[in-house]
């Protein structure tokens, strides 16, 4: 492949058969046995469609899953931005050439890896009106960075980790059917008691359940590897950072992990970081929005709609357990998991009286020992309690979420 290419790069001439090799063996290897429901909420048949999200949460696969089970491979190509192929030739020409062969839908995977992509998926778009593309890309910072000129074109999808209901359908193969908030806090829940127990298997969730690869051996390494990537490679890129600031902005999210939940302390965390207290909020944002924390701020809105941070969070609890020098606080995993269940779907703010607030709904969150005290004259306020099977009128089991 290698001699192929530099051949190729010599003759200025390069075929389109090693893109459709490739995909077609990745395409034959993809699994379909579960695919997940943000499947059927994305509009596939837009012109331009983006799937958002963080490094390892299976962007490609669900791409290749649509492929596989609703496109005619003939007429669809998926090919990767950092393959050989474009050391030599643009995204515009391929789709140029992809086009002209009856071409009819091109997924373009790791776009962000593409240096000029914003520009030439615009060229594309205006060209070939005919031609649906997609991309994804797993720094969402670039993405959002280059992306104003295309927001009335494309249709854009955010793709978080698995939620509790998605790992046991991908691991243990029990299905559940999804449920409306509503229905949570009426305890409304279909679940197979008199198959499974949900709290042991929540417990495995909590520590190796949020990411699609959790089948695969060496799990916590592999997620070691990602964050390196994200905090090493993609955020500095993005933010055109220098390494002195790609440095601290590794050492704020250790401060992160080992101190979470906390009220950050932006002058405090100036001074031990030696930077101003402005770019502690720059890379606080830059952690969240490359979804390695979750910024939890109260529900009072100013001008820009969004109120004070209350709360710093990391993403996920397989974070936490990743990334921790002790075993996390049990107190702290409880909290990371309700806001990291809820926030792709809800708007979650803190609570001056509790833990959040979720629209009208209060929700004080702890273990099962945990009483009303906190709520008990608040309307429309729910217990949310670890170590529970089964909820009882404003009490809910936290692995219902």
């Amino acid at each position: 492949m290698q001699f192929y290419y530099l051949y190729a790069k010599r003759t200025k001439q390069v075929s389109m058969d090693p893109l459709v090799r490739t995909f077609r063996t990745r395409l034959q290897n993809t699994p379909t046995g579960y695919v997940r429901d943000i499947h059927d909420k994305i509009s596939w048949k837009s012109r331009l469609t983006a799937i958002l999200g963080a490094r390892g949460v299976g962007k490609s696969t669900l791409v290749l899953q649509h492929i596989k089970l609703y496109e005619d491979a003939a007429t669809t190509l998926y090919v990767s931005a950092d393959d050989l192929y474009f050391s030599l030739h643009t995204l515009v020409e391929l789709a140029g050439q992809f086009y002209r062969d009856g071409g009819k839908a091109l997924y373009i995977d790791e776009i962000h890896k593409y240096k000029n992509w914003a520009t030439e998926i615009k060229n594309i778009y205006d060209t070939y009106a005919t031609l649906r593309v997609g991309y994804t890309g797993s720094s969402i910072l670039d993405l959002e960075k280059c992306g104003a000129d295309r927001s009335r074109r494309k249709m854009e999808y955010r793709l978080p980790g698995l939620s509790f209901r998605e790992y046991l359908a991908i691991g243990k193969d029990i299905r559940i059917p999804a449920h409306t908030l509503e229905q949570i806090v009426r305890n409304e829940i279909d679940f197979p008691y008199a198959e499974h127990r949900p709290i042991a298997l929540f417990k495995e969730y909590l520590k190796e359940g949020y990411y699609p690869y959790f089948r695969e051996s060496g799990y916590y390494l592999r997620l070691l590897g990602i964050i390196n990537q994200v905090v090493e490679g993609d955020i500095p890129a993005s933010a055109e950072m220098t390494p002195s600031t790609a440095q601290k902005l590794k050492k704020l999210l250790y401060i992160v992990a080992q101190s979470v939940p906390f009220k950050p302390n932006y002058s405090k965390l100036a001074r031990d970081l030696n930077i101003n207290r402005n770019m502690v909020a720059n890379l606080m944002a830059y952690l969240g929005k490359a979804q390695l924390i979750n910024i939890l701020r109260d529900d009072t809105h100013g001008i820009s709609a969004l109120g004070k941070v209350n709360k710093i969070y990391l993403n996920n609890t397989n974070l936490a357990y990743a990334l921790s020098d002790t075993t996390p606080d049990v107190g702290n995993i409880r909290e990371t998991v309700f806001l990291s269940l809820l926030a792709p779907t809800q708007s979650v703010t803190s609570s001056s009286v509790a833990d959040f607030r979720i629209g009208g709904l209060t929700f004080e969150v702890g273990s099962r020992n945990k009483t009303q005290k906190h709520i008990r004259d608040i309307g429309n306020a729910y217990v949310v309690k670890d170590d529970i099977e089964y909820g009882h009128r404003n009490t809910i089991p936290l692995w219902a979420f």
